[in-house]
């Protein structure tokens, strides 16, 4: 199964950049502290700027720099901003007819599934950026 890292990656970036407090930081930079290439960081960067959360500079000596205090940017944000899928997802597979659970699982796992999403996006909306770039601070 493919997992999708990035969400956790623009959390990194963004912290990052909220720990730089307000410097102008180049993508090759985040980069290496991300240990990915910088094309990467550009399309999270990308999208993180569509949302208002990062402001960019272009050319030569591009960089970056959080649109917001840190702490008016909440995990929720960025999660949203990268288009980050939802925790869990139900299976494609066909509903087997002679089977009563196949042909009703999809329907009652959903029901459990969106409850698990929306507490986690809850929790993830009470947790500020500045949160994140705090507990950096903290061995």
């Amino acid at each position: 199964m493919a997992v999708n890292t990035q969400f956790p990656i623009a959390v990194h970036i963004m912290a990052a950049l909220g720990f730089r407090r307000g410097e102008d930081t180049a993508s090759a930079l985040l980069a290496g502290s991300v240990n990915t290439s910088p094309s990467f960081v550009r399309r999270v960067l990308a999208k993180l700027s569509r949302a208002g959360l990062v402001e960019t500079a272009t050319g030569r000596a591009g960089a970056c720099w959080l649109a917001k205090k840190a702490k008016d940017i909440s995990l929720l944000d960025i999660y949203q901003a990268v288009d980050a899928p939802k925790a869990f997802s139900i299976h494609g597979y066909s509903a087997q007819k002679a089977c009563p659970v196949s042909c009703h699982i999809k329907s009652a796992l959903e029901k459990a599934l969106a409850r698990t999403q929306k507490a986690m996006e809850t929790s993830l909306r009470e947790t500020s950026l500045a949160r994140i770039i705090a507990d950096l601070k903290r061995p």
